[in-house]
């Protein structure tokens, strides 16, 4: 098996980021942009699937013994290393024509995720992080098309009356029997925001919210977010309180407001 870096698998990983985001701009707001209801009755347009082939063919040119888990496509190969993949992370915004929706990339080792890349174009901007290294976001500096990337960390807010957090939807909580639990926490807050999927929780990293949670998610919705947070400073576990993205729900925050919020979604 070859032997990569973490930094070797970070460039990859950002470059594979410039060639979808070239495929998912094309489409995006594409008149004959074809959009079909899956199973669970979520859309999935032809720039998920297309997203989501372009990097499949990526991944076995030049990581071809690493597997792969990908929200259109399943699994593919086994393997300690593992890349998960959302194609278009928030495809109902993608096809609505609202710019908030990423391609989310992640590399999991021994089911522990170690890289991330949450690349939003319709925004111009990306943010990206690996175990050890930082993380970071790059955006347009307004000049020439250049982009300039800064480091970023989460915020140090410490109380619930001076926190802003952020959320996806009432109706999830409602439907997982929390909801009386989670508005009394957005009560609590300072400022709440629903802005929903990936953006919550980059947010979060750059410290311009202070918690973020979902409470249904799968793996590929989280696992390039972790590496993202957690280098940012922050903690990232299940509403239940256990570490990492394999608990089907998320809550993020900036690490000292965590036990805290804790609670209040668990009654």
């Amino acid at each position: 098996m070859a032997d990569f870096t973490l930094e070797q698998d970070l460039d990859f990983a950002l470059t594979l980021a410039d060639k979808v985001d070239q495929l998912t701009l094309a489409r995006y707001g594409s008149n004959d942009l074809v959009v079909e209801s899956k199973p669970d009755m979520t859309p999935v347009s032809d720039a998920d699937r297309g997203a989501e082939q372009l990097i499949l063919a990526e991944l076995a040119e030049h990581r071809p013994q690493d597997s792969v888990l990908g929200e259109e496509f399943g699994v593919h190969g086994s393997g300690s290393r593992r890349w998960v993949i959302d194609p278009i992370d928030g495809t109902k915004n993608f096809v609505r024509r609202v710019p908030v929706w990423a391609t989310l990339i992640a590399l999991l080792v021994d089911d522990e995720p170690v890289l991330g890349v949450i690349s939003a174009p319709a925004l111009g901007r990306r943010w990206h992080a690996a175990t050890g290294l930082g993380a970071y976001v790059s955006e347009p500096t307004g000049t020439g098309g250049e982009r300039a990337t800064r480091k970023i960390s989460v915020s140090s807010v410490t109380e619930l009356a001076d926190s802003s957090l952020a959320y996806a939807s009432l109706s999830g909580w409602k439907e997982a029997g929390k909801l009386e639990g989670f508005l009394e926490l957005l009560d609590t807050a300072w400022r709440t925001r629903g802005y929903g999927d990936f953006y919550s929780y980059a947010l979060l990293a750059e410290g311009a919210v202070d918690a973020a949670f979902e409470p249904e998610l799968e793996l590929y919705d989280m696992a390039a977010l972790v590496p993202v947070v957690r280098e940012a400073g922050g903690r990232f576990t299940s509403v239940s309180g256990v570490e990492g993205c394999h608990g089907g729900n998320a809550l993020a925050s900036n690490g000292k407001l965590h036990d805290v919020i804790l609670p209040y979604l668990n009654r």
